[in-house]
């Protein structure tokens, strides 16, 4: 069961965070998990949108001011410099620009990358009790509503790193699935593929996918697929729970049920029953399965994307 994946997906990144120094202080704020780890599995598109709006470096920092739901990004300092507008508009244009990206990576709390939480601040200079979005960020993620988005800091947190990138690679197979062509036949194909990964992540979803696929009718494929894949996005972004996977665990079990020994099948569910109770990771009942399964391969069982939704050598599921 090899990942299937024909060229890297592309990952826009804040150029700090690839070690560019880019930083109103002239610095940056390298990610060693991006910058190192994931350039073998990545092709990473770096910008900085202050610098490209032509902020210098070393520069005057900037900071979201007025109103939460739609602040300005204004000087620190010099409170006449706003530089709203020049980002809003580098925003539309980068999300015209990185149209075959897969995910982006955002810095956190940056007025104008943060995802959220950025402090806002009224014009006297308190902080605002909640917080916003920054400006490029609004503009970019409004244009691509479906795209796996993350900020760098929450990817330190294993279960919410493997499930960013579990979406990078679904948006990615989406996207070479969009250049083969829409057929009826391909969106039933690929629907069956990410039917374990969506009963992981969201069982409601999972049900409510199939049965807007099974009512398909003889609508057209094209018109059907863009509400499929925002709907498919939309489920995955919830994150899988040991419970969720346990019940997909078991689902595939039950394809063995017939095929291996008594002695085996405790052996599978002993450990699925660890995995449960936190002793072991995901990992390891997941190799038992995949052991047994390479013995009596099932079709439809192999063609799965929750056994590998992403390359084996990143060991995600081995710290969840």
């Amino acid at each position: 069961m090899p990942f299937d994946s024909a060229s890297k997906p592309k990952i826009a990144i804040s150029a700090c965070l690839m070690g560019a120094e880019v930083r109103y202080n002239g610095g940056h704020k390298a990610s060693r998990l991006c910058s190192q780890t994931l350039t073998d599995y990545f092709e990473f598109i770096a910008v900085c949108p202050e610098v490209a709006i032509g902020l210098g470096v070393p520069r005057e920092p900037i900071r979201l001011v007025g109103d939460l739901l739609q602040p300005h990004a204004v000087g620190t300092v010099h409170h006449e410099l706003d530089v709203t507008q020049a980002l809003t508009n580098y925003g539309q244009q980068m999300a015209g620009a990185l149209g075959d990206i897969c995910g982006y990576i955002f810095m956190q709390k940056s007025p104008s990358c943060g995802l959220e939480r950025v402090k806002v601040y009224h014009a006297n200079g308190s902080p605002h009790d909640g917080g916003a979005r920054g400006i490029y960020a609004q503009a970019f993620c409004a244009r691509h509503p479906d795209l796996p988005v993350e900020e760098d800091g929450r990817l330190n947190d294993p279960v919410l790193r493997e499930n960013f990138l579990t979406r990078v690679f679904a948006y990615s197979a989406w996207q070479e699935l969009l250049q083969n062509g829409l057929g009826r036949n391909a969106l039933t194909d690929f629907h069956a593929r990410y039917k374990y990964l969506l009963m992981a992540h969201n069982p409601l979803q999972y049900k409510a996918l199939g049965k807007l696929l099974g009512d398909m009718g003889q609508t057209d494929p094209d018109e059907l697929g863009p509400r499929y894949f925002s709907e498919l996005m939309a489920a995955l972004k919830k994150c899988a729970t040991r419970g969720t996977h346990t019940n997909v665990l078991q689902h595939l079990s039950g394809y063995l049920k017939q095929l291996i020994s008594a002695e085996d099948k405790q052996e599978v569910q002993h450990v699925i029953g660890q995995y449960r109770h936190g002793i072991v990771p995901l990992v390891v009942p997941l190799t038992l399965l995949k052991h047994h399964l390479r013995h009596h391969p099932d079709p439809y069982v192999m063609q799965q994307a929750y056994l590998q939704p992403h390359p084996e050598n990143l060991s995600l599921r081995n710290a969840i």
